[in-house]
């Protein structure tokens, strides 16, 4: 099996669509349909069931997905093993939601950028893959140093036809009844769980905790058209259709980078902020 032919599979069983994975890689929808068939004949069955809203994966895509994500890793981390031997920039994971004041140091600084969740960073982090991380704090960050970057007070992002989008902002009795649209507890456990201990603790416990998908514009399809959900985030431009509120009260998201204290490079991961 080809590794692209790998990465493509990957990319339509995350988009769920033929159309947003050609985007994302880059290639024609057509040119990408005739690799996931040439895959399909490879191996002698039916990876997606195709129909006018997307592409589902079948069972035995689903049995796939777990080797091809090994098989692209491992090619990475070869790929990545031979760049070290020269001088190369540093290989930095960001989370979702991270500060964008932050960002634009770490681009000038010539790093390369992956977007990785909390628990996958901290994976990579103990297997040398990537040299440093950013993310949302609590984490499980033992042995690794932690340098705070930023803090944040929350705020309530909205549909901006919700009727709380008239307000200038909002506490915490006002979100009495509404659901918390949140990402899965998977991909930052101890975040999740410290943002939901922060709301029980301020009395608001969400009518339901909606697992949101991870990747950004999905989140905010959901949100702009979920009905009586909320989402608390730190305040950043929102996107189209959504509007931001102040939250009384509001507890703080602190972000850090982490890395290995013992990396070879830690002097220059240090530099970064």
């Amino acid at each position: 099996m080809e590794l692209r032919r790998l990465r493509y599979l990957c990319a339509v069983a995350e988009e769920g669509h033929l159309t947003r994975a050609a985007e994302r890689l880059g290639i024609r929808a057509s040119s990408l349909s005739q690799q996931i068939i040439a895959l399909e004949r490879e191996l002698d069955a039916t990876l997606f069931v195709r129909t006018q809203a997307g592409m589902t994966p079948t069972a035995a895509a689903l049995a796939l997905l777990p080797h091809a994500h090994r098989m692209l890793e491992e090619a990475d981390l070869g790929a990545r093993a031979v760049r070290d031997t020269v001088d190369r920039p540093l290989r930095i994971g960001v989370t979702p939601g991270a500060p964008p004041s932050v960002l634009p140091a770490l681009y000038s600084k010539g790093a390369e950028i992956d977007d990785v969740s909390a628990t996958r960073q901290l994976e990579l982090l103990r297997r040398g893959a990537l040299d440093a991380g950013l993310l949302a704090l609590p984490e499980d960050v033992d042995g690794l140093r932690v340098v705070v970057v930023s803090e944040r007070p929350l705020g309530v992002l909205v549909s901006d036809a919700h009727p709380l989008a008239r307000s200038e902002d909002v506490g915490w009795e006002d979100l009495t009844g509404l659901d918390l649209l949140l990402y899965e507890r998977k991909l930052a456990p101890g975040y999740h769980d410290a943002l939901l201990a922060d709301c029980a603790a301020a009395g608001w416990r969400p009518a339901q905790v909606r697992a949101g998908p991870p990747r950004r514009s999905l989140f905010v399809a959901e949100l702009r058209h979920g009905g009586d959900v909320v989402a608390l985030r730190p305040r950043e431009e929102p996107a189209e259709g959504l509007r931001w509120l102040a939250l009384r009260e509001a507890p703080v998201v602190q972000h850090a980078l982490v890395w290995d204290p013992a990396h070879e490079s830690s002097d220059r991961i240090a530099a970064l902020v």
